[in-house]
């Protein structure tokens, strides 16, 4: 068996364009397994930015067809983009609590405080 091959910044880089940020896709670009094109990834600051790029494209796309399902009235991706995206207006599935003014009190069997 051979020694790995070492990856340059630029193979590293044409791996990353279309990949969606999966790293299995990346392996496959560069002809070795996920793991290894994570450290690859990772090794050059370069290298590291074109991935968040590509996922940060690819976030872009899943936003774009969100919107057009918005656009086009449906009920469920509406409510989900309120759910998420809405909350700072009231909207949403779940209750923030802020625990820094939460006040607990322990009571024992006879509803007296501890």
């Amino acid at each position: 068996m051979g020694a790995p091959k070492d990856y340059t910044e630029e193979e590293i880089l044409l791996a990353i364009k279309g990949s969606a940020g999966i790293y299995t896709t990346i392996g496959n670009n560069l002809g070795c397994c996920s793991f290894t094109a994570k450290k690859y990834v990772e090794k050059y600051e370069e290298t590291q930015i074109a991935y968040n790029c590509e996922k940060e494209r690819i976030l872009d796309l899943a936003e774009s067809e969100l919107i057009k399902h918005i656009e086009k009235g449906d009920q469920q991706m509406i409510k989900y983009y309120l759910s998420k995206i809405g909350k700072h207006r009231g909207y949403g599935d779940t209750i923030d609590i802020d625990m820094k003014s939460v006040n607990i009190v322990y009571l024992d069997k006879d509803d007296k405080e501890l």
